[in-house]
């Protein structure tokens, strides 16, 4: 599966990350790197133990590492989870966090299939 493939299978600006990237090998590095990130790791354990802190943190990290990757789906998610914990709406974040996760599970299938 091709780059351009890839983007469109995840929800992703291929065009935005193109143009920033400047070429389908640095944006498949990047990509690629995205799997040893552990944020979405820390929103899970932070969320699950009641430490909004760092579950902002942890969100608020992997919506800055979206947008620069043009990752549009996951971007819009965390987003919408991180101005939730931002504003201390701790009540009622399960279906924000499933669709995180949905978004993050999504992403890192396609980014396996670029890896071949």
């Amino acid at each position: 599966m091709n780059v351009k493939d890839v983007y469109e299978k995840i929800g992703g600006d291929y065009e935005e990350v193109y143009s920033r990237f400047r070429g389908d090998e640095r944006v498949k590095k990047f990509a690629l790197k995205f799997l040893n990130d552990k944020s979405f790791d820390l929103l899970c354990e932070s969320l699950e133990s009641g430490n909004y802190e760092e579950a902002f943190r942890a969100s608020h990290t992997i919506k800055g590492i979206c947008s620069n990757l043009a990752f549009t789906r996951l971007y819009q998610s965390s987003c919408e989870l991180t101005e939730l914990l931002r504003e201390g709406q701790h009540d009622n974040l399960d279906g924000y966090v499933d669709k995180v996760r949905k978004d993050y599970m999504l992403t890192v299938e396609g980014i396996r299939e670029l890896a071949g």
